[in-house]
């Protein structure tokens, strides 16, 4: 009798087998949209400029953009830093990935968690907590984000998942944070 694999061992096979299901998978708008789309996500640079245009209506609105960004400015060492230190994994191999949606730069870090992932969570929860009307369509760009790792090929759906369960607790966390900010700046108040 084979002894079974260990759990680690299932948990790869699994994720391997469904990278290369969504490598198999064609979709002419994502694959147009999503590369690009990863790419400006890249250094959280498109939620630094969600925020910059959130900043520019006081209350809910502004606090939404603040707690987005602390979410992130705890989320994004933890991933980047500790987790991917603590966690080494090998990058997908991206050859079942369509050329034409390959991510423009191919990351040589870890593939574990996906940080992009945890910064596009830890934003959409920071933005929810605030503003919950703002919190749907924040919070599908930040799901076309961390779809676009798994389908650009640079990650597996398991290091995304674990990124965004990252980031969705780095969201809750950053509250207190937001909350202190909030007393010493007032971000009810207009400009000027």
């Amino acid at each position: 009798m084979t002894p079974a694999a260990p759990t680690r061992g299932r948990f790869h096979d699994f994720d391997v087998a469904m990278f290369r299901r969504l490598a198999g998978w064609h979709a002419p708008l994502l694959d147009r949209t999503l590369p690009p789309l990863t790419e400006a996500a890249s250094y959280s640079r498109l939620w630094l400029g969600l925020a910059g245009v959130l900043s520019l209506k006081p209350g809910a609105t502004r606090r939404a953009g603040v707690h987005g960004i602390a979410g992130i400015a705890l989320a994004s060492p933890i991933a980047n830093l500790v987790g991917k230190v603590t966690f080494p994994r090998d990058r997908p191999y991206a050859h079942p990935v369509p050329h034409i949606r390959r991510a423009a730069r191919r990351p040589d870090s870890s593939s574990f968690p996906s940080g992009h992932s945890a910064s596009a969570a830890a934003f959409a929860t920071g933005v929810a907590l605030e503003a919950p009307a703002l919190g749907v369509p924040i919070g599908v760009l930040a799901g076309l984000v961390c779809l676009s790792r798994v389908y650009t090929g640079v990650h597996y759906p398991l290091d995304v998942m674990a990124g965004i369960g990252l980031g969705v607790a780095c969201g809750y966390a950053a509250k207190p944070l937001v909350r202190a900010v909030d007393r010493a700046v007032s971000l009810d108040r207009a400009p000027g």
